[in-house]
């Protein structure tokens, strides 16, 4: 039997349950569909989680969210595979309220998100997947499930249903979907106990560390993590895959390879693995994303390619929050006013495109394919961790080497001209100003 709601959002993951929270807040009927048992049992999530976004829906949202550490470090390394560069950034502040970001388990995170939608009045449906969309004179009017005469029909329907979007598809959003412009996540977390990660990363009570990795991949364009959580450490790789294809080697072994490297090995000396997770994501940034609305759809989160990977910024649950959270304004907006047309709807749009979510992305929009480029993953890691090693060895009798002599010769080395390095400082600083 067919059900009638205000709302369906589909995806119970950080950006629907932002949306139905906002919707069940200001009053309307929601339905939050999961085609998991549960939020987050779906999901693999190895990152960090920044809260500002959730200081205006859930005021003091750290007194109860499911944290497992405070991140006061952050690291950025860089790899050949006999070298490692680091630069370490620690400082208390961001050990103290409100905080500045904090590891957490999806499993966790995600449940505890959609019952604050829940306690606002969104009705969680698990164990549902949405497998299209219905549709009355060209406009969307709810979704078809796998439940037996299980259509939804609705007002308005808010697409969270995850990166390569079912929903989206359907309705003509995605006029050109381009595999470059996606990455497989790859996860393994590691038992190690909270006494052992404190001592080997030098932290204490609930701090945490966050170390992104450049280099360590080759021969697939990508990028590394490691995060500590408390009592488990998360090591893995993002994976561009054209490369992986073209590669035939199986995602596992790179990060294998890279938690075998001589600087990265001694932390997971005595640890056990507790789960190996792969997942797609969308890091094709600004020009990649699909059109946002139609009659009666918005799209949101993943599903939009809303994930913000710029090689110094790797983020997606805030930008899925965010975007979730104005989706929700705009169809309570439109419910309001009982008009869903593609015309109303597009001021969801204008409220990103005026919001931290479309600011930054239409800013960095040059930034992801240049970090996934042959320079940036392989050639400049060498340069870099080439110079440093000639500045810091040793060489008596012989004069210390000229900064400017060394970068020349190791750029000459790999194969780099002068002019494409210009061009990719001034294409970095271009977006970063």
């Amino acid at each position: 039997m067919s059900v009638t709601t205000q709302a369906v959002v589909v995806g119970a993951g950080p950006a629907g349950s932002a949306a139905a929270l906002v919707l069940a807040r200001a009053g309307f009927e929601v339905i939050l569909l999961e085609r998991g048992p549960y939020p987050g049992s779906k999901n693999v999530y190895g990152g960090v989680v920044y809260g500002r976004i959730l200081d205006e829906l859930i005021p003091q949202w750290w007194e109860n969210a499911p944290i497992q550490r405070w991140i006061t470090r952050r690291s950025t390394m860089v790899l050949t595979d006999s070298q490692a560069l680091s630069v370490d950034f620690r400082t208390q502040h961001w050990k103290r309220q409100p905080f500045n970001g904090a590891t957490a388990y999806r499993s966790e995170f995600d449940p505890w998100l959609a019952h604050q939608a829940e306690k606002d009045g969104a009705k969680l449906l698990c164990s549902t997947t949405a497998v299209g969309l219905l549709k009355e004179n060209g406009k969307v009017v709810g979704v078809r499930t796998d439940r037996p005469n299980g259509d939804l029909y609705a007002k308005l329907v808010v697409a969270c249903d995850g990166v390569n979007s079912l929903l989206a598809k359907e309705a003509g959003l995605y006029e050109d979907l381009d595999e470059s412009n996606f990455t497989l996540g790859v996860k393994e977390v590691w038992h190690l106990g909270k006494k052992e990660i404190d001592s080997r990363f030098g932290l204490s009570t609930n701090e945490g560390v966050d170390i992104e990795i450049l280099g360590g991949t080759s021969p697939i364009a990508g990028g590394g993590f490691i995060y500590t959580n408390l009592d488990t450490l998360a090591i893995g790789a993002v994976l561009r895959l054209t490369d992986l294809a073209a590669s035939r080697k199986r995602p596992e072994e790179i990060v294998a390879k890279l938690r075998s490297h001589p600087a990265i090995a001694p932390w997971f000396i005595g640890s056990h693995l507790v789960e190996y997770s792969a997942h797609l994501i969308p890091e094709g940034g600004y020009h990649s994303m699909p059109r946002l609305v139609a009659d009666g759809l918005l799209v949101a989160g993943d599903a939009a390619g809303m994930c913000l990977a710029t090689g110094v910024w790797l983020e997606g649950i805030n930008y899925a929050i965010g975007s979730g959270a104005i989706a929700g304004k705009v169809a309570a907006a439109a419910l309001a006013r009982g008009d869903y047309s593609s015309s109303m709807l597009s001021k969801y749009e204008s409220e990103l495109h005026h919001s931290f979510v479309m600011k930054n992305h239409k800013r960095l929009r040059h930034l992801p394919h240049l970090v996934l480029s042959e320079r940036l993953q392989s050639r400049y890691p060498q340069v870099l961790c080439n110079v440093v090693d000639n500045m810091f060895t040793v060489r008596d009798p012989l004069p210390k080497p000229r900064l400017s002599q060394l970068v020349r010769a190791e750029l000459k080395k790999a194969g780099v001209r002068g002019t494409e390095v210009l061009a990719d400082l001034l294409s970095i600083l271009r977006d970063l100003q």
